[in-house]
């Protein structure tokens, strides 16, 4: 109980721990808002695409669930500050892997709601050129 107040007092002065973990990493920053474009892509937000997006927050980037919606408050005033394609610049020069972990996680989300609209499939194409990634490698990767 002691910690968990210690934990409040120091989020009001030093901000939510997930919101200065994204902030602090602008490669986390610009994956974050390309999967969140990804969940706006078909023009509407369902359930599941949120479920998987805070699932990745959690296992991939080990951001807590606590402060998914900070996060993604965070996001969405960050976002009008920064394209898709600074976003996507930011990872042409990360090793091919880490660009392929980017895409699978785009299509983790683009599936998520069971149906694959045009737009998400034209931003997952788009992304994938521009990152110089196989989408072969992606299929076989979410295969793994």
């Amino acid at each position: 109980m002691a910690f968990a107040f210690l934990d409040h007092i120091r989020n009001m002065f030093e901000g939510d721990p997930g919101v200065r973990k994204v902030a602090d990493d602008p490669v986390l920053s610009a994956e974050l808002l390309m999967l969140f474009r990804m969940i706006l892509a078909d023009g509407s937000v369902s359930d599941s695409e949120m479920e998987t997006f805070r699932r990745i927050c959690r296992d991939a980037f080990g951001i807590p669930e606590s402060s998914v919606d900070a996060v993604i408050e965070y996001l969405n005033e960050a976002g009008y500050e920064t394209t898709g394609a600074q976003a996507i610049a930011l990872f042409r020069d990360l090793p091919v892997e880490r660009r392929r972990v980017l895409a699978g996680h785009m299509v983790e989300i683009a599936k998520a709601d069971a149906s694959l609209a045009a737009n998400e499939i034209r931003l997952l194409k788009r992304t994938l050129e521009v990152l110089d990634v196989d989408p072969a490698d992606v299929v076989k990767a979410a295969r793994r």
